[in-house]
């Protein structure tokens, strides 16, 4: 048996697993497992958060007292497995908050209703939009005045892709 007390050519081959490429056994303190993981599958994006609150008029002054750790994906996104982003394009949806250049964090999971903001494939065309049900009409409704509302009727062909959850903009 080789150094290490492997078997040669035991496992899989090499690069074929979870993280198409070599791998490498590493000691971690048991203490720091759970953290490790966390680390590995998420990216661990967390930052902190401090505790004290920001004025949007006359400053105050802060202190450094950090409240915790803030993990974005925890409060973006719900049901990861079925969470996609997209850049926002055009400014039809203005209205919204939703700016040209802006990431949509869009959930597939969740049931497209009346006045939530969705991404359709529309005959072909991808859009963001307001789903506006009044009655038997149903329209995806711009968030700007300077588009018109688009009505669907059983001839358009459509695909709901997805409910925006939130926007990722920046100032």
């Amino acid at each position: 048996m080789p150094r290490g007390g492997t078997r040669a050519g035991a496992g899989r081959p090499r690069g074929q697993g979870k993280f198409g490429e070599k791998t490498k056994p590493v000691r971690i303190p048991l203490s720091m497992v759970d953290n490790v993981l966390s680390f590995i599958k998420n990216n661990d994006l967390s930052l902190p958060i401090y505790s004290n609150k920001v004025t949007a008029g006359f400053p105050s002054p802060a202190d450094d007292h950090i409240e915790g750790k803030l993990d974005l994906n925890t409060h973006l996104i719900k049901h990861p497995s079925a969470t996609f982003f997209v850049k926002a394009t055009g400014d039809s949806m203005i209205g919204a908050g939703i700016h040209e250049g802006d990431i949509l964090v869009v959930d597939r999971s969740l049931e497209p209703r009346n006045g939530k903001i969705i991404i359709a494939a529309v005959d072909g065309s991808l859009t963001v939009k307001r789903l506006v049900k009044n009655g038997k009409d149903t329209m995806l409704s711009p968030e700007n005045n300077k588009y018109k509302p688009i009505k669907l009727t059983e001839n358009n062909d459509i695909v709901i892709w997805g409910v925006v959850t939130n926007v990722i903009h920046k100032v």
